[in-house]
């Protein structure tokens, strides 16, 4: 398989093209493509079985297009690890559009380590979408630790957007300090004997930090599922909110566990779970409009995912 042939499985050749647009790209631990822009900075370095990166955006920086990273493994047997080391400095701000393709995979194992911290008043915006084999011959384990400065703002949203889960075992870690803001998402849809495991913590360390633990999971078949979050606040107006929906169809298992923890008067968190099948009148409603039964769970549970 060509390298070429990832850039289109990520839809991405348009973006690589682009002088304007930062891209690094990787083939298991090979550096096929890269691409700079001022004030920026991407330093990859080959270690056994992959590659470790180091990213720095300079302060006061703004990144006006997504800066695009494609993690793929053109192999179909492969063990890839990326250990990412980012600094986004005061006042800058970027977003990163992360592709992780592994089209042809039977046993592949992608690991992803990753220590991000965010300067005060800096935005760092992160789209991890992923690409798996229809026979999901995948173990992902992406572990991140973020720090916040004050006043700054983190967004990441995981979603798998074609091919089968296989194995995936997410575990993210985030502290806000004074007025920083968090959200994290995910969304999976697994499938066959798929296993889901989803591990996101969020503390609200300083004066009015702000965080959003959203996880969306769809299992059909004998697919299983865990998602564990927790949220902390530890200081006054510190606010937050856990929010996961789980679908669970044919032999499908789930299981959630949100925590909500206040370690202050002033501070306020809530959440909200709920696991089972599709809502019976949305069902029912879709049905009277024609659509079979698999055809309306499938539209449920598309928009649940998107």
């Amino acid at each position: 398989m060509e390298v070429k042939q990832l850039y289109k499985a990520a839809e991405i050749e348009d973006a690589l093209s682009d002088p304007e647009t930062a891209h690094l790209v990787l083939d298991r631990d090979e550096v096929v493509g890269m691409n700079k822009v001022p004030g920026l900075t991407v330093e990859p370095q080959q270690i056994e079985d992959g590659v470790d990166v180091y990213i720095n955006l300079d302060e006061g920086t703004v990144v006006e297009k997504p800066v695009h990273l494609c993690f793929g493994v053109t192999d179909r047997e492969a063990i890839q690890r990326i250990i990412l080391d980012i600094e986004i400095e005061d006042n800058a701000e970027i977003g990163i559009l992360a592709h992780c393709v592994f089209p042809r995979a039977l046993d592949v194992k992608h690991v992803m380590d990753a220590d991000i911290r965010i300067g005060k008043n800096a935005k760092y915006t992160y789209l991890e979408k992923h690409i798996h084999s229809p026979e999901g011959g995948v173990n992902v384990v992406p572990s991140a630790r973020v720090e916040l400065g004050e006043n700054s703002r983190f967004e990441s949203d995981f979603e798998l957007v074609k091919g089968r889960v296989g194995e995936l075992d997410i575990d993210y870690e985030t502290t806000c300090r004074k007025d920083s803001v968090m959200e994290m998402t995910a969304k999976v849809d697994g499938r066959g004997d798929d296993v889901v495991k989803i591990s996101e913590t969020g503390n609200l360390v300083g004066e009015g930090a702000r965080g959003v633990l959203t996880t969306r999971v769809a299992l059909r078949e004998k697919a299983r599922a865990e998602v564990f979050n927790k949220l902390t606040a530890d200081a006054p107006y510190a606010r937050g909110h856990v929010d996961c929906k789980e679908i669970v169809q044919g032999e499908g298992s789930a299981k959630a566990v949100p925590i909500v923890e206040v370690n202050h008067p002033k501070a306020h968190v809530t959440h909200e779970a709920a696991i089972g099948s599709v809502d019976t009148k949305q069902l029912e409603t879709l049905m009277s409009r024609g659509l079979s039964e698999d055809e309306s769970v499938d539209l449920i549970i598309e928009g649940l995912l998107s």
